[in-house]
């Protein structure tokens, strides 16, 4: 789990390292801290979500393992089978 006070203050640097880390697959899913939910990195409700409560996963098991659930939009299927386990 990556947070953004990991990456650095936000400026043109971080933008671009966070750019690198999803383009070579270090990152492939954001969440919220807060609600302790995970999704794709496109999902329109993610992109909503304010910067100082966003985090980033590598993987689905990242985001699994640190206790967040799937989203319920972009991630339907797996947040049917998490609501029902």
């Amino acid at each position: 789990m990556i947070s953004h006070e990991e990456l650095g203050p936000e400026n043109f640097a971080t933008s671009r390292k966070l750019k690198r880390m999803i383009a070579s697959f270090a990152i492939t899913m954001a969440g919220n801290r807060n609600l302790k939910i995970y999704g794709r990195l496109s999902c329109g409700s993610g992109k909503r979500m304010k910067r100082s409560t966003r985090v980033f996963f590598s993987d689905e098991r990242d985001a699994l393992t640190h206790g967040y659930r799937p989203c319920g939009h972009c991630m339907r299927e797996a947040y049917l089978k998490w609501k029902l386990s």
